[in-house]
């Protein structure tokens, strides 16, 4: 989980980027609100798709905003001083729309505000909740909200880094399990089966599992997507591309397995993708330019026997942030503006696909540092 320390640093970075005649903000996104208060409602549980309101005030106070049924399906202990819970069901009457239970609970707040100049993270906020909090023009500030938090986000705090390193080594242990038991007769489902088990038992508890399970086959070599009843066959490449969510932080890594003996071909493609990702490394440090991470990794495929066959370049991105979104900034593109910061989560995941051989795909996950790096990920990356 967040720790109380971590959050009361990120909600003092808000603050100052926030005009300093603002002196509240009303917090609406989902993941802003676990970035700056430690609250989380889990996809997976009954109140899944909820979400609660974060009111934060200049003097330091945090208020948590929701019904009773919200607030009571947050994972872990919320950072907040006050709550205000709306009660929507009681077991004996009737549900009201739950939006309308928010503005029930914005009621309760709405008089302290009027007369401060305040801002609201409004696309994410019920149609009607600026009526329902009485306020007018004058008391609102057009400031971006949402937009002030996701460029915070990129600089992760230390229990940020710890979170997500959680999620890598429930990563690691689903693709160890990978390569000690893929092989031909298995169905992609029976890969993703073990891979989910595996990774929720180290992560010792409830997690969320998705990304590409999927055999990438000479007529379908960039296949990807949730797995099927497809059976594997010697002589295919399984990409196991996934992240593990935990409280709404991830991790994102790759490998790509032989099902039996993999062709000269085949490890030729693998070599590319390995050189790219070798390259792209010396690139990672605070101040590099996105695309010039992108152009190192891009640069080793002309050297393969593939480029007389048009795989002279990478075709997709060379990596991307992740943290609380997937994919986040910065994106390692040719035409990409970003340039990286201390404290950014990055992936390199280079990727090969030809044409009647197969596809390949490896990934790792870095913090990057003032002078370089830190790799987060330590799973095998091997084809067999």
């Amino acid at each position: 989980m967040l720790t109380k320390e971590g959050c009361l640093t990120r909600c003092a970075r808000l603050w100052n980027v926030v005009p300093k005649d603002v002196e509240w903000l009303l917090i609406a996104d989902p993941r802003h609100v676990k970035y700056l208060a430690n609250f989380w409602i889990p996809p997976f549980s009954f109140s899944g798709g909820e979400r609660a309101l974060l009111l934060l005030e200049r003097d330091g106070k945090a208020t948590l905003l929701g019904d009773n049924f919200s607030l009571k399906s947050g994972v872990g202990e919320a950072f907040v001083d006050e709550e205000v819970i709306e009660k929507w069901y009681d077991h004996q009457h009737s549900v009201a729309n739950r939006d309308h239970v928010l503005f029930r609970a914005l009621l309760q707040v709405a008089g302290k505000l009027r007369g401060r100049k305040g801002a609201i993270e409004s696309e994410w906020l019920p149609v009607g909740a600026r009526d329902a909090l009485g306020v007018g023009d004058a008391e609102l500030v057009p400031a971006a909200v949402g937009s002030l938090i996701r460029n915070l986000r990129r600089q992760k705090e230390p229990d940020e880094i710890a979170l997500m390193e959680q999620c890598m080594r429930a990563t690691e242990a689903g693709q160890a399990w990978a390569r000690e038991n893929v092989r031909a007769g298995m169905t992609e489902l029976d890969v993703f089966r073990g891979v989910q088990s595996t990774a929720l038992q180290a992560a010792g508890r409830a997690g969320l599992i998705y990304g590409d399970f999927r055999v990438t086959s000479g007529a379908s070599p960039k296949a990807g997507g949730l797995p099927t009843q497809h059976v594997l066959q010697n002589g295919e490449l399984f990409i196991l591309d996934y992240s593990v969510v935990l409280e709404g932080y991830r991790s994102d890594f790759t490998n790509v397995i032989a099902v039996g003996t993999p062709s000269l071909e085949q490890r030729e493609v693998f070599a590319v993708c390995q050189r790219a990702m070798a390259a792209a490394e010396k690139t990672l440090r605070a101040s590099a330019r996105a695309a010039d991470v992108y152009a190192a990794a891009s640069a080793q495929y002309k050297p393969s026997s593939f480029v007389a066959k048009g795989y002279d370049h990478l075709t997709h991105h060379a990596g991307h942030g992740i943290g609380l979104a997937h994919p986040e900034p910065p994106i390692l593109v040719p035409q990409s503006d970003d340039v990286l910061v201390a404290g950014d989560v990055v992936t390199l995941e280079p990727g090969l696909y030809v044409d009647g051989v197969g596809g390949v795909r490896i990934e790792h996950n870095y913090l990057i540092t003032e002078t370089g790096y830190r790799r987060l990920s330590h799973h095998t990356i091997a084809l067999d």
